[in-house]
């Protein structure tokens, strides 16, 4: 399945705001068409800052607000922040598969908080929040960290997007859509690592 054209504008969006590019995150916004920003736009710009940090969340806040800002919330998206902890391990456990023991001990090797946050914040706070699918969210994972050259967590993204829904054409596809914005040798590792990916999954 291709990626809709709503895929696209979210997938480039959030390319641009781990990458700083300002004029490209309004131009994605004023992009928008009917309908659009909606819940899932709120939803990737918000985990955005699992990528990019706060301070670069704050000023795509700043600047998408300026190009039209993000559309009126849904009622639960008043509720003051969802945990999920039950979800987070879920979702944690079919990104990784049969490694996510090891991927979790690793992080608590580096440091024990660490391993806490990621698995209390980024998975059961941020990943398995409703609004957005997880494989848009993996896909979207992709992007930022494509973009960014993290090409070992890039490798394991690309591997959570299928298991969670997302075919292996959608993972491929993500590198098209930010092609302009990211670096160009960045793009030519990240193929790299989704080819090594693909030969591994046949």
């Amino acid at each position: 399945m291709p990626l809709s054209a709503k895929d696209r504008r979210l997938i480039r969006l959030t390319a641009a705001i781990v990458l700083g590019h300002w004029d490209e995150v309004e131009l994605v916004r004023q992009s928008a068409p009917a309908g659009e920003p909606d819940r899932a736009w709120r939803e990737a710009v918000l985990q955005t800052h699992l990528f990019a940090g706060f301070p670069r969340l704050v000023e795509a806040y700043e600047r998408l607000e300026r190009a039209g800002g993000l559309g009126a919330r849904d009622a639960d998206e008043e509720r003051g922040g969802a945990n999920d902890p039950e979800g987070g391990a879920a979702l944690f456990e079919r990104i990784y598969g049969e490694r996510a023991g090891a991927v979790r001990a690793r992080l608590a090797a580096f440091h024990p908080d660490f391993a806490d946050w990621t698995l209390g914040h980024a998975y059961a706070r941020v990943l398995a929040r409703p609004g957005l699918g997880a494989d848009r969210r993996e896909l979207f994972a992709v992007a930022a960290l494509a973009a960014t050259g993290q090409d070992r967590q890039l490798a394991s993204h690309a591997r959570g997007s299928v298991r969670c829904g997302a075919t292996r054409a959608e993972v491929f596809a993500v590198l098209d859509v930010i092609d302009g914005l990211a670096r160009p040798e960045r793009l030519e590792r990240a193929r790299t690592v989704l080819e090594r990916f693909a030969r591994e999954s046949d």
